[in-house]
């Protein structure tokens, strides 16, 4: 390899072969073999570093996953390790590509038989091409990782302690943007996680429910009757749920800030946290977090994931609705989505969670409910480190919440548990509930046997 005859094509040829190839399976071992032993050295050592810190991490994800995670997630060793880790894949990116270029150098292309030195040629470009992009998605992607949860999750939020074994998540979805100050939640549930097990129960709360209560707080004592008969038509809203927003920001002189003056820091909103009490009113649990999902970006995370698969029992149209009373879908819808199992993009899946102008807002939050359950089904491993860059850049534009990033690792646990077990799902909808009258507390009855089943009566012995 390193005095070869030059003057022998097909030994030269068996060389090239052997030196492009080795040199990309082991970067350095080229040089090694028939260059700088320096240089080889040097692409040796980061290449064994690099399979060891690899090995390692692997391991360490098998054996002791939360103790990898909590570092990783920390709120400050978390971003700059992954800064390290990111310049480290792209420097080793560059490396491979030096090394790449200096393998192509000692083949000596010109004493190879001409067939196949145009094959050796192209094989070293190809493989120099797959190294750089390997490695610049690498970088990308642990990039992008980084940036994503310090966006995304909040480092003031203080860590709570499960309440009755539960981490419960207030979940709400609307259209955010510039000028939306009116912006009502449209889609609003409670995701109750088991502390242990990590079942899941998802509660959907009517949009429109009325004459709620509210958990002791700030609204409690505005409202000390519940919000019953309450609303401001001049500013835009009435009695319901969704519109808390205009009740506790929008229509008052200080924006919220003297009901809740420390919304802001935490993450949150006055808006947020006056939904957070009265969702806790209604279901008599304790919501310490919430995460908004912005329907735009909803489209992006589908997308992002490939598709979803949803099973549709009915014919819905897409479009913003009739013009007026009565008028016939068939007149202003601008597409439909038809019966049967299909694979969703982000638009037609925006369009299945919103559609209600032919069914009933009742259909609707069980449609969003069919959604979240499927898009949580289809958050695989697999599926998030194949795109995991789209699905980060969705994130970002998609979710605001206030989930603190030291607890990232145990709700990733709790994660992974989950998707071994059924989703649960109460739905506060007739026949169960009566949306002119609801009884709350048959609601948090109904809620309290879902998250806490009494054990079954052992069968008496004879």
């Amino acid at each position: 390899m390193r005095h070869p005859d030059s003057a022998a094509p097909d030994a030269m040829t068996r060389r090239g072969w052997w030196l492009v190839i080795l040199g990309w399976l082991i970067p350095g071992s080229a040089q090694v073999l028939a260059g700088s032993r320096r240089l080889g050295r040097f692409g040796l050592a980061a290449t064994l570093f690099s399979w060891t810190a690899a090995i390692l991490l692997g391991l360490g994800l098998m054996l002791w996953r939360s103790g990898v995670t909590s570092v990783l997630f920390a709120p400050i060793v978390g971003p700059i390790l992954l800064t390290v880790v990111q310049i480290a894949i792209a420097g080793y990116g560059v490396l491979w590509m030096v090394l790449g270029i200096d393998t192509l150098r000692l083949v000596r292309l010109v004493k190879t038989r001409t067939p196949a030195r145009y094959g050796i040629a192209v094989l070293s470009i190809l493989l120099m091409v797959v190294s750089g992009g390997t490695a610049a998605y690498a970088a990308s992607s642990v990039g992008a990782a980084r940036d994503a949860l310090g966006s995304i999750f909040g480092q003031s939020a203080a860590p709570v302690e499960p309440s009755d074994g539960y981490y419960n998540i207030l979940l709400l979805g609307a259209d955010s943007g510039d000028g939306r100050d009116s912006m009502r939640f449209d889609s609003i549930s409670v995701v109750s996680i088991n502390a242990d097990t990590g079942a899941t129960t998802i509660t959907g709360i009517p949009r429109d429910i009325r004459d709620f209560p509210f958990s002791p707080g700030p609204m409690q004592d505005l409202y000390p009757d519940g919000f019953e008969g309450h609303g401001d038509p001049e500013c835009g809203w009435d009695g319901g749920i969704n519109q808390l927003r205009n009740a506790a920001e929008n229509c008052r002189d200080d924006k919220g800030e003297g009901l809740y003056p420390d919304a802001d820091s935490q993450g949150s909103s006055p808006g947020v946290e006056a939904t957070k009490a009265a969702a806790e009113g209604i279901l008599g649990i304790e919501i310490p977090y919430y995460v908004f999902i912005d329907m735009h970006g909803f489209a992006d995370l589908i997308d992002a994931l490939g598709g979803v698969e949803i099973e549709v029992t009915e014919r819905l149209p897409k479009g913003g609705g009739p013009a007026w009373e009565g008028q016939p879908a068939e007149e202003w819808a601008i597409g439909w989505i038809e019966p049967g199992v299909q694979r969703m993009d982000g638009d037609t899946a925006q369009w299945y969670a919103r559609s209600r102008y032919t069914t009933s807002d009742w259909d609707r939050m069980q449609r969003q409910r069919q959604l979240q359950q499927a898009i949580l089904a289809q958050f695989t491993p697999t599926t998030v480190l194949t795109r995991f860059q789209e699905v980060a850049n969705a994130g970002t534009d998609l979710v605001e919440t206030d989930l603190p990033q030291s607890m990232l690792s145990y709700f990733v646990e709790l994660g992974l548990k989950a998707k071994e077990q059924p989703v649960t799902t109460i739905e506060l909808i007739p026949p169960l509930v009566d949306p002119e009258a609801p009884d709350f507390v048959v609601i948090r009855q109904m809620v309290a046997d879902a998250l806490h089943p009494p054990a079954p009566t052992p069968e008496p012995t004879e």
